[in-house]
């Protein structure tokens, strides 16, 4: 079968079981074919964005803090599934990550250093609140009062993420995600630290990626907490789907001059070969990836493809509890996902070959920018507008252990420069897009793949900790400078 054909088997279908996302290439516009993307970066000040227009590093607790017995943290899932069975390459764990907790105000000094003013991470729940139905932790909070006082006095908003997938190990004792009072669990976690830190944090985002969360770590057991099947994945999804509501009903109500939002991975899904049972896998994935958790938090009801499979999780008054108003959307967007038919896993579905051109490679996996424009399209025409950011873009080097190895990145310019210029395109089209952060400040501990592969802007040395800026966090530096200075410019 051609693509030709495969278009006539989705045309066949409902309109409303055809993802926008599986638009075949040869339908994306001729001015976003591969041979138009920068070969090189382009220079820092070829961009234009709007004026209040916000640029930013994101990074996460668990990969780069460390200090994981320290002050009185308890294990989260993720300590247990570094330091049990053999699910990290190279046996690597973040017992020390990028040892943030000791060096700090270090690292608020790079991000005010490359002229970034917001700056996204996350807090360790179980640094917080290390026992069950324990008090909180004065100590973990001491260490983020800390953070905010180092970033309110270097002029960097801080934006929390109030979960980025490092459940504590009690509540995972008692089922975590599959346990639907962990979503209660979430808003009552949330009342505490938003009561805490209250007007000091101007933007409160709920989740990190729930999509990627449900499936490599409930459906696929590539992540923590290693659960696998299509049931601990659905039903992990839905209970952060109520827990994310509830929690930000709590925000609301504790700090309601705060910007409320979330943050999703949202890529393109297509198949990756035009056999009909390849169609069908990535029409299913496109909807527990971007549909189940986009559509019950704006729609208030799960895609009609796995509407009833969800029914078993979902109980009367869930989905209006799912649907909040949230005052901006982050996306994380890396890729298009390409999926093909494979019954050894959760959903009879698994990550295929990309048959589509792309210039730059990541992990081993082709990256495509132009699919960040598709991405905040979709996001932009199927939810009537919301503000988006993008809270996560990045590329990924391997460190081969040379001196000076990974510090001039060439690679990672490219990319960034392309995506920028896609984020451009997508704003001249009108979508309400109100800023841009890099994943991630630091070099890290990235999940299964240990330190293998580095994000950062900023180089780690994993062994003295020195950090050492690349050439991307000065081109970052340049970029975010000179877009204030031509603010600065248009307000005098």
């Amino acid at each position: 079968m051609n693509r030709r054909e495969a278009l006539h088997i989705m045309a066949a279908m409902p309109a409303s079981l055809v993802p926008a996302s599986l638009v075949p290439a040869s339908l994306v516009p001729a001015s976003f074919v591969p041979g138009d993307w920068p070969a090189r970066q382009p220079a820092p000040d070829s961009f234009a964005f709007p004026p209040d227009f916000k640029f930013g590093f994101s990074t996460s607790a668990y990969q780069i803090e460390g200090a994981v017995a320290e002050d009185g943290r308890s294990p989260g899932i993720w300590d247990v599934f570094c330091h049990t069975g053999h699910h990290i390459k190279n046996g690597a764990n973040a017992d020390t990550a990028c040892d943030h907790y000791h060096r700090m105000p270090e690292d608020v000094a790079l991000i005010a250093g490359a002229g970034v003013r917001n700056y996204r991470f996350s807090v360790s729940w179980s640094r917080l609140y290390p026992e069950l139905n324990g008090p909180a932790n004065a100590k973990g909070f001491a260490f983020y009062d800390r953070l905010l006082d180092e970033l309110h006095n270097q002029g960097i908003a801080p934006w929390l993420c109030l979960y980025h997938w490092d459940l504590p190990q009690y509540l995972q004792a008692q089922g975590g995600w599959t346990n639907r009072d962990t979503a209660y669990r979430l808003a009552e976690f949330t009342d505490r630290v938003s009561r805490h830190f209250g007007a000091r944090i101007g933007h409160y985002m709920v989740f990190n990626e729930i999509a990627v969360h449900a499936m490599l770590g409930h459906g696929l057991g590539f992540h923590a907490p290693g659960l696998t099947g299509a049931d601990n994945w659905m039903s992990a999804l839905h209970h952060m789907n109520l827990g994310q509501g509830l929690a930000v009903q709590a925000l609301r109500a504790n700090v309601p001059a705060a910007r409320i939002g979330t943050v999703a991975s949202v890529e393109p899904v297509r198949p990756s070969t035009p056999a009909p049972a390849d169609v069908k896998a990535a029409m299913l994935l496109d909807a527990m990836w971007n549909g189940a958790v986009l559509d019950p938090l704006f729609l208030g009801r799960y895609p009609h493809l796995v509407a009833d499979d969800f029914a078993r999780w979902c109980r009367d008054g869930d989905l209006a509890t799912c649907r909040q108003k949230i005052d901006l959307l982050g996306i994380n967007y890396y890729n298009r996902l390409h999926i093909q038919h494979d019954p050894k896993y959760a959903l009879d579905l698994f990550f295929g070959p990309d048959n589509d051109p792309a210039r730059y490679h990541a992990m081993n996996i082709p990256m495509a920018p132009d699919g960040l424009y598709q991405t905040v399209m979709h996001v932009h025409r199927r939810y009537d507008g919301p503000e988006i950011f993008i809270s996560e873009n990045g590329f990924a080097t391997v460190q081969d252990g040379k001196p000076g190895s990974g510090l001039e990145d060439d690679g990672r310019l490219a990319y960034l420069g392309a995506n920028l210029q896609f984020l451009q395109k997508a704003v001249a089209a009108g979508a309400n897009v109100s800023g841009y952060f890099v994943w991630s400040l630091l070099d890290n501990f990235e999940w299964d793949a240990g330190t293998k592969f580095r994000f950062g802007l900023v180089a780690v040395d994993f062994t003295t900790f020195r950090r050492t800026p690349k050439q991307s966090y000065d081109w970052y530096g340049a970029l975010v400078r000179g877009h204030a200075a031509a603010q600065a410019l248009q307000s005098a």
